[in-house]
């Protein structure tokens, strides 16, 4: 049997998706965002340089390997779901969040050039209630 990456069978065969296309609501998307990142609490992500500086172009182009959007990328479900790839612009139309609850999440100036999936795990389900007191209390919580 010979190997062949998904693009190479792309070009000579018609793919379909085994499964159907889930329908999931905003909160079970990143309800599911975070649960995935708490499966590896102290996996070390990387973090967006500057996003709240960066054109708004070129903010949905961002993308990072090891980063919080990438580990979503990373679940067949979420993209069975719909999420398209691993850019900025891409987790804010999926996850429905604005640029500040995705900055609050992703952004270096919160954390550095690195976080810990436990912190990012907090930052999302932040976006599930909007209550950023109880993201926090459950960020020490899980310490």
């Amino acid at each position: 049997m010979k190997h062949q990456t998904l693009d190479q069978l792309h070009a000579i065969a018609g793919i379909e998706p085994s499964a159907p296309h889930l329908e999931m609501t905003r909160n079970e998307r990143i309800a599911r965002w975070a649960e995935l990142l708490e499966q590896n609490p102290e996996r070390c992500l990387g973090a967006f340089t500057g996003t709240e500086h960066l054109h708004p172009e070129a903010r949905a182009m961002a993308r990072g390997e090891g980063s919080a959007i990438a580990v979503a990328f990373e679940d067949t479900v979420l993209r069975a779901s719909g999420l398209r790839d691993d850019t900025y612009g891409e987790a804010k139309r999926f996850f429905e969040l604005n640029d500040r609850q995705l900055h609050d999440i992703v952004c270096d100036c919160h954390v550095g050039a690195t976080m810990t999936a436990r912190w990012a795990a907090a930052r999302v389900r932040a976006g599930i209630g909007g209550n950023r007191f109880l993201a926090w209390l459950r960020q020490r919580i899980m310490h």
